[in-house]
């Protein structure tokens, strides 16, 4: 059942943010079971029946007046609600360019992660498995358009979604530094559709929307439900996956709903690596304790992933109430580098392997580095430690290396607990001079508590754990919206509004032995915890910012339908950075029944979030010049050791975005075609790594970060340059009468180039200039065929990545096609069986030629996965 409450942005949710923790144990996975399968007996046997067809045309789909509470959710699929404040319309009728994903695209995927399946449907989307990235494992960060994950606005029935806890250090360049918002915890069941704005948009929703706005619809019956499992694996025997899920739509009062979604996923995780060489060396001169691989690339394995969503909407008098609300839970784990034995430096050794570091326990005690235990040299030769000499450190007591505890060396696991809720409430109604209002609050937040272990914190010597916990983000969001909406006369719609918002970013005090700098470390032995050392008391904290909005829309259409022509503007007003005003003109011009053209210019902004201003990271990395692990920090841009470099206080990006099409409607063909251009200001984005002198380290651990004794090199964040985005995207489907109605084919392309068209030559070298302008493919196109014919559907897909970057080998990796095949079968009324296969051919990039150096055989940044191919069932059960 839909709801419509307005039709216009649809119906929002209020929300409250749990600060607690759901861990589905064995007996939470039994009830989720039992759950999922007597879900269907709420439904009286009459009611159970096959989903109607989709509309095949808008007439078909549109709603009477009087029923807008009791039309089914797949008869409006074809309109769109993004983009324009006035009457939602047809997709082909928008004056600016939308892309939507239907129910139908999203069954029976081989993905249930929303941030994967879109890369199926959006050829200017992507994303990649992130193989070794920090925490860029725990929320990946996906581009749109080229641009960075937070400058895209997200929506979930047309409010504004929190960001994601994370700021992204290690993302192939694009991403680096960014806080986008984390929409992989929504489960593509709740969903009735997903609309996909590519315009800037900064005019009408605020800060963000430079690269275009996501607006997931959730779905809104008040009957009937769903249920489905799927499961599959990767043609390599690895990356096992099962998801259950089910959805459920209860009536609330005489005319409302209540409709209810949850998902629980499990995943294991991936390898495709090679052993790498030094690691081959050790066990070949018998090293028996080395593990093969040392090092695993590969995707990371995610355990009890579940999440919950509630949509609400009621009718009490002349108001209507609406809302919606979730909660999700996820825990990923992942590998970082391997430490070598003999060699990591700060832990085994301080002289790049040629001997091993030696602790003195008599020097910690008296506080004298004079060798007072007197522990002898141990001089490493062709991979192997003096053994003599090594068993005499053994027996000392006063003497002690990390090869008589980790004799394998040792690669830390490092992770994170995702914890995100939110709660969004609203009510509407008109005044008695006709205005329509809607005031909404909104509040929700994400959280990432991390975790490592198989690792050490060296300057604690033997007393260290293995395991720490360095502490967590948070990202809490409140907010209050009040839109009005007027007609001035039958083709002249009046729209404005307030919005008040108010985000905190925390950074969590980790474990005192997660940052502790020991009683080792002027021995030489690194402090915190290796990998990922905790936050110290001084670098914990918290920060908050409020910023205020008001906006307009004004739109007209001609009596004669011909023509639209609309503007927005909006001033808006954020603490610290002071008052920033936008606006857009857009317009769509009718040449004949068939065709039309449309096009906009508009201005944009994002300012920098309490994130990006205060946190910082250590992260490590393989310096290919050197041939070992290096540490690099992200320290804020204010500090001391940053202005020496150039840094300063981060100002708000600005932009201006450009877009003219053309749009194409006759029947069985539909085709678009959209230019567009982004001109970006002041852009934010992490600066070059520079080296670190011993002064700057001291200056570092004097402003709270403990770890600067560690580290080689930092960055920091910079809007020291700009950027121009351009390309084109096209949008096809032919739905051939010869076959009878049951076959549609479609196309989808993108070409998207970015240049850096202005920057500081002292804080952007020539490998971030490429990672801006060459990680991500320049081209991208798939073709789809899908064929039904009476229970058989027949789903086929060619994808083509193009050419992409990758600094961490130095090198441009050629595209690659895709293909994806799927086969569905209906028994009786309800029931669905899918058997499909992603990347049928087990196509992969091609491979390394230095692969043995990491172990790294394909690229880390594959715009689509180098696990090869995955082959899945899925099963569907629907009943109305």
């Amino acid at each position: 059942m839909h709801l419509g409450l307005t039709d216009r942005i649809p119906n929002s949710s209020w929300g409250v943010q749990r600060r607690c923790s759901v861990e589905i144990s064995g007996w939470g996975k039994r009830l989720l079971l039992v759950f999922w399968l007597l879900v269907p007996l709420t439904a009286p046997a009459s009611e159970i029946r096959a989903n109607q067809a989709e509309p095949d045309s808008l007439a078909e789909s549109a709603m009477p007046e009087d029923r807008s509470w009791e039309t089914h959710s797949d008869r409006i699929e074809e309109l769109v609600f993004v983009g324009s404040r006035a009457q939602p319309r047809a997709l082909t009728e928008s004056i600016v360019p939308i892309h939507v994903i239907s129910p139908r695209d999203l069954i029976g995927q081989s993905e249930t992660d929303v941030t994967d399946l879109l890369r199926n449907f959006l050829p200017a989307y992507n994303v990649n498995p992130q193989a070794v990235g920090d925490a860029a494992r725990i929320i990946r960060p996906a581009n749109l358009r080229g641009l960075a994950p937070d400058h895209t606005l997200v929506l979930v029935n047309g409010k504004r979604r929190h960001r994601g806890a994370i700021v992204t250090w290690r993302g192939n360049g694009v991403a680096d530094g960014a806080q986008g918002p984390d929409i992989s915890v929504i489960p593509t069941i709740a969903l009735r559709q997903v609309e996909v704005l590519g315009d800037g948009a900064s005019a009408q929703y605020g800060s963000d929307a430079i690269a275009g706005v996501l607006n997931f619809l959730l779905k809104d019956d008040s009957s009937g439900g769903s249920m489905e499992f799927r499961t599959g694996s990767y043609l390599a025997g690895d990356g096992d996956t099962y998801t259950f899920s089910g959805n459920l739509g209860l009536p609330l009062g005489p005319n409302g709903f209540a409709n209810l979604s949850v998902e629980y996923r499990d995943t294991d995780a991936t390898s495709r690596s090679i052993q790498r060489a030094d690691a081959a060396r050790l066990i070949s001169v018998g090293n028996a304790f080395v593990a093969d691989p040392a090092h695993i690339w590969g995707s990371p394995a995610i355990a009890d992933d579940f999440k919950l969503w509630g949509n609400f909407g009621g009718e009490f008098g002349d108001l209507q109430m609406y809302g919606h609300t979730n909660f999700a839970n996820r825990t990923v784990t992942g590998g970082f580098y391997f430490r070598n034995p003999n060699s990591r430096a700060g832990v085994y050794s301080v002289d790049g392997g040629n001997t091993l570091l030696i602790g003195d326990s008599l020097d910690v005690q008296d506080g004298i580095l004079d060798g007072s235990a007197g522990c002898p040299e141990v001089i490493i030769v062709n991979d192997v430690p003096d053994r003599p000499a090594l068993d005499s450190v053994f027996s000392d007591p006063g003497c002690f290396s990390f090869q008589e505890i980790l004799p394998g060396g040792f690669t830390p696991q490092f992770g994170g607990e995702v914890r995100d809720a939110s709660m969004v409430a609203g009510l509407r109604g008109q005044t008695s001079i006709g205005v329509d209002w809607d005031a909404s609050f909104n509040l929700g937040g994400n959280e990432v508590d991390f975790f490592i272990f198989d690792t050490v914190n060296a300057s604690l010597g033997p007393a260290t754990p293995t395991e720490f916990d360095p502490g967590l983000y948070r990202q809490l969001e409140l907010g209050f919206n009040l839109d009005l909406h007027y007609d001035l006369a039958k083709n002249l719609h009046l729209a404005g509004g307030f919005e008040w918002r108010e985000e905190n970013f925390k950074i969590g005090l980790g474990q005192k032995e997660s940052w502790e700098i020991g009683p080792y470390a002027p021995q030489g032995f690194s402090a915190g915890s290796n990998g990922f050392p905790g936050f110290s008391p001084i670098a914990a904290g918290q920060w908050s910012r409020a910023n205020y909005a008001l906006y307009g829309d004004l739109e007209l259409r001609s009596l004669s339908g011909k023509w639209t022509a609309a503007a927005a503007a909006r001033v808006e007003d954020y603490d610290g950075f002071g008052a920033t005003p936008n606006g857009k003109l857009a317009g769509r011009y009718r040449l004949s029944p068939v065709w039309a053209l449309r096009g906009s210019l508009g201005s944009g902004f994002r300012d920098p979030t309490p994130g990006q201003q205060n946190a910082f990271n250590v992260s490590t990395r393989y310096d290919t010049g050197l041939m070992d692990l290096v540490n690099d920090g992200v320290i804020p841009s204010t500090s001391k050791v940053a202005q020496l470099r150039g840094g300063r206080s981060l100002e708000p990006e600005q932009s201006i975005n450009y877009s003219l099409g053309a749009v194409a409607d006759r029947g069985p063909v539909k085709f678009t075609a959209d230019y567009f251009r982004i001109d970006l200001s002041n852009r934010l984005a992490l600066t070059q790594v520079f080296a670190l002198g011993p002064e700057e380290v001291q200056t570092l651990v004097s402003e709270g970060v403990t770890s600067a004794r560690n580290l080689q090199n930092f960055r920091f964040f910079t809007n020291d340059f700009h950027t121009r985005t351009e390309g084109i995207d096209l949008a096809a489907t032919y739905k051939p009468a010869s076959l009878g109605g049951g076959t549609t084919i479609g196309f989808l392309f993108n070409k998207t180039d970015t240049q850096v068209t202005e920057f500081n030559r002292n804080v952007l070298d020539a490998v971030r200039l490429r990672q801006l302008q060459e990680a991500l493919p320049g081209n991208r196109w798939n073709l789809t065929a899908e064929n039904e014919t009476g229970p058989w559907r027949l789903f086929g897909r060619l994808s083509y990545y193009d050419d992409w970057y990758d600094y961490r080998d130095a090198r441009v990796y050629k595209g690659d096609y895709i293909f994806d095949l799927q086969v569905s079968r209906t028994i009786g009324e309800s029931v669905t069986l899918t058997l499909g296969a992603q990347n049928l051919f087990d196509n992969k990039p091609d491979e390394n030629p230095n692969a043995s150096s990491v172990g790294n055989r394909y690229s880390a940044y594959t715009p689509f996965s180098y696990s090869g191919s995955f082959l899945f069932l899925h099963f569907a059960y629907d009943w109305q």
